[in-house]
Protein backbone atom coordinates (compact mmCIF):
# COMPACT_ATOMS: atom_id res chain seq x y z
CA UNK A 1 0.00 0.00 0.00
CA UNK A 2 1.35 3.48 -0.81
CA UNK A 3 0.14 7.08 0.25
CA UNK A 4 0.02 9.83 -1.62
CA UNK A 5 -0.34 13.10 -0.25
CA UNK A 6 -2.06 16.41 -2.26
CA UNK A 7 -1.69 19.97 -0.79
CA UNK A 8 -4.42 22.70 -1.58
CA UNK A 9 -5.04 26.51 0.19
CA UNK A 10 -7.85 28.35 -0.11
CA UNK A 11 -8.54 31.67 2.26
CA UNK A 12 -11.51 31.60 4.10
CA UNK A 13 -13.50 34.11 7.21
CA UNK A 14 -15.19 32.33 9.36
CA UNK A 15 -16.37 32.89 13.69
CA UNK A 16 -16.78 30.75 16.52
CA UNK A 17 -19.75 31.15 18.63
CA UNK A 18 -23.00 29.51 19.31
CA UNK A 19 -26.03 31.91 18.82
CA UNK A 20 -27.68 30.94 21.74
CA UNK A 21 -24.80 32.21 23.90
CA UNK A 22 -24.41 36.04 23.76
CA UNK A 23 -21.00 38.01 22.90
CA UNK A 24 -19.96 37.95 26.29
CA UNK A 25 -20.08 34.34 26.74
CA UNK A 26 -18.79 33.51 23.35
CA UNK A 27 -15.70 36.09 23.98
CA UNK A 28 -15.46 33.74 27.41
CA UNK A 29 -15.19 30.12 25.42
CA UNK A 30 -13.40 31.14 22.09
CA UNK A 31 -11.93 34.24 22.96
CA UNK A 32 -10.78 36.74 19.92
CA UNK A 33 -12.21 34.06 17.39
CA UNK A 34 -15.64 35.22 18.27
CA UNK A 35 -15.73 38.79 17.18
CA UNK A 36 -19.03 39.43 15.42
CA UNK A 37 -17.08 40.69 12.85
CA UNK A 38 -15.74 37.54 11.81
CA UNK A 39 -11.91 36.94 11.05
CA UNK A 40 -10.11 34.87 8.15
CA UNK A 41 -7.17 32.62 7.83
CA UNK A 42 -5.11 31.41 4.94
CA UNK A 43 -5.54 27.92 5.33
CA UNK A 44 -3.70 24.93 3.71
CA UNK A 45 -5.40 21.24 3.12
CA UNK A 46 -3.42 18.14 2.91
CA UNK A 47 -5.46 15.39 1.60
CA UNK A 48 -3.44 11.81 1.67
CA UNK A 49 -4.89 9.03 0.25
CA UNK A 50 -3.96 5.42 -0.22
CA UNK A 51 -4.53 2.48 -2.46
CA UNK A 52 -2.10 0.19 -4.31
CA UNK A 53 -0.06 0.97 -7.29
CA UNK A 54 -1.73 0.17 -10.78
CA UNK A 55 0.80 -1.71 -12.91
CA UNK A 56 -0.67 -0.51 -16.13
CA UNK A 57 0.07 3.51 -15.15
CA UNK A 58 2.53 3.43 -12.16
CA UNK A 59 -0.23 6.07 -10.29
CA UNK A 60 -2.38 5.35 -7.45
CA UNK A 61 -4.52 7.80 -8.94
CA UNK A 62 -4.02 10.46 -11.61
CA UNK A 63 -3.16 13.03 -9.74
CA UNK A 64 -4.66 15.78 -11.96
CA UNK A 65 -7.61 13.38 -11.34
CA UNK A 66 -7.14 13.86 -7.58
CA UNK A 67 -6.95 18.10 -7.79
CA UNK A 68 -9.78 18.12 -9.75
CA UNK A 69 -12.13 16.59 -7.22
CA UNK A 70 -10.28 18.26 -4.01
CA UNK A 71 -11.72 21.54 -5.87
CA UNK A 72 -14.20 20.73 -7.21
CA UNK A 73 -15.71 19.35 -3.59
CA UNK A 74 -13.83 21.56 -1.34
CA UNK A 75 -11.81 24.44 -2.30
CA UNK A 76 -14.83 26.02 -4.62
CA UNK A 77 -16.67 26.07 -1.83
CA UNK A 78 -14.51 27.32 0.98
CA UNK A 79 -12.38 29.52 -1.37
CA UNK A 80 -13.24 33.20 -0.36
CA UNK A 81 -16.30 32.32 1.58
CA UNK A 82 -17.64 32.37 5.12
CA UNK A 83 -17.73 29.54 6.39
CA UNK A 84 -20.44 30.10 8.98
CA UNK A 85 -22.92 31.53 6.31
CA UNK A 86 -21.89 30.50 2.56
CA UNK A 87 -20.52 26.75 3.16
CA UNK A 88 -22.94 24.30 2.69
CA UNK A 89 -21.35 20.87 4.36
CA UNK A 90 -20.92 23.45 7.15
CA UNK A 91 -24.18 24.44 7.83
CA UNK A 92 -25.43 23.98 11.48
CA UNK A 93 -22.00 23.58 12.79
CA UNK A 94 -19.64 25.50 14.75
CA UNK A 95 -16.85 26.60 12.10
CA UNK A 96 -14.15 25.20 14.16
CA UNK A 97 -10.78 23.98 12.60
CA UNK A 98 -12.14 20.50 13.69
CA UNK A 99 -15.49 20.33 12.25
CA UNK A 100 -13.95 21.45 9.20
CA UNK A 101 -11.57 18.95 8.86
CA UNK A 102 -14.18 16.35 9.48
CA UNK A 103 -16.68 18.44 6.75
CA UNK A 104 -13.98 18.03 4.38
CA UNK A 105 -13.60 14.34 4.99
CA UNK A 106 -17.32 13.69 4.10
CA UNK A 107 -17.34 15.65 0.63
CA UNK A 108 -13.92 13.70 -0.57
CA UNK A 109 -14.74 10.15 0.96
CA UNK A 110 -17.04 9.05 -1.66
CA UNK A 111 -15.17 10.86 -4.80
CA UNK A 112 -11.73 9.52 -3.75
CA UNK A 113 -13.24 6.18 -4.17
CA UNK A 114 -14.71 6.20 -7.54
CA UNK A 115 -10.34 7.23 -8.38
CA UNK A 116 -9.73 3.72 -7.16
CA UNK A 117 -8.49 4.96 -3.95
CA UNK A 118 -9.48 5.26 -0.02
CA UNK A 119 -9.30 8.39 1.86
CA UNK A 120 -6.44 8.33 4.28
CA UNK A 121 -6.26 11.05 5.88
CA UNK A 122 -7.28 15.25 6.17
CA UNK A 123 -5.25 17.51 7.71
CA UNK A 124 -6.09 21.32 7.73
CA UNK A 125 -3.26 23.91 8.80
CA UNK A 126 -5.02 27.13 10.24
CA UNK A 127 -2.50 28.95 10.77
CA UNK A 128 1.26 28.33 10.83
CA UNK A 129 0.98 26.81 14.55
CA UNK A 130 -2.50 24.97 14.96
CA UNK A 131 -3.73 21.99 12.54
CA UNK A 132 -5.91 19.45 12.44
CA UNK A 133 -5.69 15.79 11.35
CA UNK A 134 -9.09 13.79 10.21
CA UNK A 135 -8.83 9.91 10.17
CA UNK A 136 -12.19 9.04 9.28
CA UNK A 137 -14.94 8.34 11.73
CA UNK A 138 -13.86 4.73 11.93
CA UNK A 139 -11.10 5.73 14.08
CA UNK A 140 -12.89 7.73 16.31
CA UNK A 141 -13.28 6.30 19.79
CA UNK A 142 -16.27 6.29 21.38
Amino acid sequence: MIHITRRETFNAAHRLFKPEWDDQKNLEVFGKCSNPRWHGHNYVLYVTIKGEVDPATGFLVNLKDLSRIINEFVIEKLDHKNINVEVDFMVGKIASTENLAIGIWEQLEKPVKVLGAELHCVRVDETEKNSVQFYGKNNLKN
